[in-house]
């Protein structure tokens, strides 16, 4: 069977660009080089792994997981079924947090909450060389990947990881200039539209707080609060529709000001410690 048969056959079942993925995965090898081979023969015993893989994914289960990997801000990231996995989206909360460090003195004290695959901390690592980056995650399964993405990119010099649920193991004594966070905000009402891949693939805490996906926030900002010296930047990733909830709950703090996704959302918000 040749390469492009076994795209072809499975396409049958699953997207092709996803087929093309999965093959190329497990050939090693880029797409421009698949373009130019698409008559070399496939050996049998990686043709029944791309059958296996396909199967899996013809069952919801996300592509990330299947390969291992999601890009992240340029970064080749490790993801496994126990880390959300990185979003572009996300990547307008580090625009942002970078576009505000720029402007601030070089050794910036960063946190990054709830940090999943090290995804924020590891972008901000790599742009921001002078600053010193705290990252923590409730889950230890999670902070393993994010020390083993850490290290495939030779940042582990460059950020502590701490296991923590939120802040409450971050040591109050040497505040941060730059508090960020992903949370969970997805409201447990809304478990039902979301598609497969996410709802029974991803880990439910790094997805859903409470009813209304603010129980996290409610929590989280207050904390934030204490922990960032006067003036420094809370900034938040936050769902559709939470604007108006997230500005409430950002009483008391100055400059708040929300920024929209490529989609029009409101997707990021920050504010500044009074």
């Amino acid at each position: 069977m040749t390469l492009r048969d076994a795209i072809a056959e499975a396409s049958s079942r699953i997207a092709r660009r996803d087929a093309e993925i999965l093959l190329l995965h497990l050939l090693q090898r880029n797409r421009a080089w698949l373009f130019a081979h698409p008559d070399e023969a496939l050996h049998e015993a990686t043709h029944e792994q791309l059958r296996a893989l396909t199967q899996r994914r013809a069952a919801h289960e996300p592509l990330q997981h299947l390969t291992g990997t999601q890009e992240f801000y340029g970064l080749a990231l490790r993801v496994t079924h126990d880390t959300l996995i990185p979003r572009p989206e996300t990547e307008l909360l580090v625009e942002a947090v970078l576009h505000y460090a720029r402007t601030q003195s070089a050794n910036l004290r960063i946190l990054d909450v709830g940090t999943g695959t090290g995804a924020i901390a590891l972008a901000l690592a790599t742009h921001l060389p002078h600053a010193d980056i705290t990252a923590c995650d409730i889950s230890p399964a999670a902070l393993e990947v994010a020390r083993a993405n850490a290290a495939q990119h030779n940042l582990s010099q460059r950020i502590t990881f701490i296991e923590s649920d939120l802040l409450a193991q971050i040591p109050a004594d040497q505040p941060f200039d730059i508090v960020v966070s992903n949370p969970p905000y997805v409201p447990l009402t809304d478990a039902p539209t979301l598609t497969p891949e996410v709802r029974d693939h991803e880990p439910p805490t790094a997805l859903f707080a409470g009813p209304d996906g603010l129980d996290l926030y409610r929590r989280l900002i207050p904390s934030a609060h204490l922990a960032l010296k006067p003036n420094g930047l809370l900034a938040l990733e936050l769902g559709f529709g939470q604007r108006d909830a997230l500005r409430e709950l950002l009483t008391g703090w100055r400059d708040i000001r929300f920024l929209d996704d490529y989609a029009a959302i409101p997707r990021v918000a920050l504010a500044r410690r009074a």
